[in-house]
């Protein structure tokens, strides 16, 4: 079974990057140093027009917990039906309760919402209070992969859990490693852990724009030849 790398974008230029590279799929997302956040009508647009891979959009609607107000989910139903009008191959997105655990109705209502798009579960998974519980909750939500680094700081430091994670989930959907992944490190992740799609941003610092002024501020991009790189290592 070939390895699948999707790489997560937060602008146009980083989505052609990923596709020059060779990626298979996009997440798309704004405000990375957040962690991601839902990104604009107007980004999701370009990218889908101009990108030839499959998009999936990032369903967040702020930096921060994981636990929504109705509010909030009546927002990131909104978000979904935009991405399905959009013609976006799919959604990323997740929700948990007070106590740590996936919000099963919240996320059903999500899920129902996307319709025929593609879900991924994101890194909310990595604050659950239980992964092997939140893991068949995802399953029978009907999830078809879970994004994670395995509860830890990054996918290399979480390898172990992966493994489990892969083991338990048996093929019902796939777990796929993110979170501090490089060409360094993917091919002992892929041996170690089992799985089969990775998730990296395989980005580089811009320089600096001097016409920022007051407004300057670190910048990061997509660079293809990184995204190229992950790819041939994915195929070795």
């Amino acid at each position: 079974m070939s390895k699948l790398l999707e790489i997560c974008a937060d602008s146009l230029a980083s989505a052609l990057a990923a596709q020059a590279g060779g990626a298979h799929r996009i997440e798309l997302c704004q405000n990375l140093e957040q962690g991601g956040t839902t990104p604009s009508y107007g980004l999701i647009k370009a990218v889908v027009t101009q990108v030839h891979l499959p998009v999936f959009v990032l369903i967040r609607p702020r930096a921060g917990g994981f636990e929504y107000s109705a509010a909030e989910l009546a927002i990131m139903q909104a978000d979904i039906e935009m991405c399905r009008d959009l013609g976006c191959a799919g959604v990323v997105l997740g929700a948990l309760d007070a106590a740590g655990h996936v919000a099963a109705a919240a996320c059903q209502a999500l899920i129902e919402r996307a319709g025929p798009l593609g879900v991924t579960f994101h890194r909310a998974f990595d604050a659950c209070a239980d992964q092997a519980r939140a893991l068949e909750t995802i399953i029978d939500l009907g999830c078809q992969r879970v994004l994670t680094s395995g509860g830890q700081a990054s996918a290399e430091a979480g390898q172990a859990q992966l493994a489990t994670l892969v083991a338990q989930a048996a093929g019902r959907l796939a777990i796929m490693p993110g979170a501090g992944i490089t060409a360094h490190n993917i091919e002992a992740l892929a041996t170690h852990t089992g799985a089969q799609e990775f998730h990296a941003s395989a980005k580089r610092s811009l320089p600096p724009d001097p016409a920022a002024g007051l407004f300057a501020t670190e910048q990061w991009e997509t660079d293809a030849a990184l995204v190229a790189e992950l790819v041939a290592r994915l195929r070795a």
